[in-house]
């Protein structure tokens, strides 16, 4: 794939990220559900497991500098980072399945959103990790499913879109 496609892909995964963040999440101090991971996936798909993690950094940045909901704080954008890139590695150029969606989410799950973010939260709140992770816990038992099934749909329909054999034209 030419750069330009490519930035054009970054580009669009990002906005689509930021919006499904800042729009269409819920969100408290602690707690936030909603569906920003899906562009994320949809980039490591795509474009591999560094470019979904530039574009998940991107997303976080930008999304705090348009629409910002407290301080910046770097160590979020380092978890989406690895998020994306956690992406990348399970789904690149490998055969897409519920096993396999599902493996992804529960290491994004337990490494970013239990342990990372958990942490990130602790400075930031001054809170003691406990008070926070019993809410995450939860969240996260509720969310796994749901990431995971919608995380294989939307390969399911790309594929059936036959999307990814134009992208692939595309790059030659």
């Amino acid at each position: 794939m030419n750069k330009v496609n490519k930035i054009v892909y970054l580009g669009l995964l990002i906005c689509l990220e930021v919006i499904f963040t800042r729009f269409l999440s819920i969100q408290t101090p602690i707690i936030r559900v909603g569906f920003g991971f899906l562009p994320i996936a949809a980039a490591g798909i795509l474009l591999g497991p560094l470019w979904a993690g530039i574009a998940a950094a991107i997303a976080d940045i930008l999304g705090m500098m348009i629409f910002p909901k407290g301080a910046y704080f770097p160590g979020f954008t380092v978890s989406a980072f690895v998020s994306g890139l956690i992406y990348g590695i399970a789904f690149y150029k490998k055969p897409i399945s519920l096993f396999r969606s599902t493996i992804a989410v529960v290491v994004i799950i337990v490494i970013i959103d239990l342990f990372m973010n958990t942490y990130w939260l602790t400075i930031i709140t001054g809170k003691a990790a406990k008070v926070i992770l019993y809410p995450r816990l939860i969240k996260t038992i509720i969310m796994l499913p749901i990431q995971t099934v919608l995380i294989f749909s939307l390969w399911k329909v790309i594929e059936k879109l036959d999307f990814l054999r134009n992208f692939k034209r595309a790059q030659n």
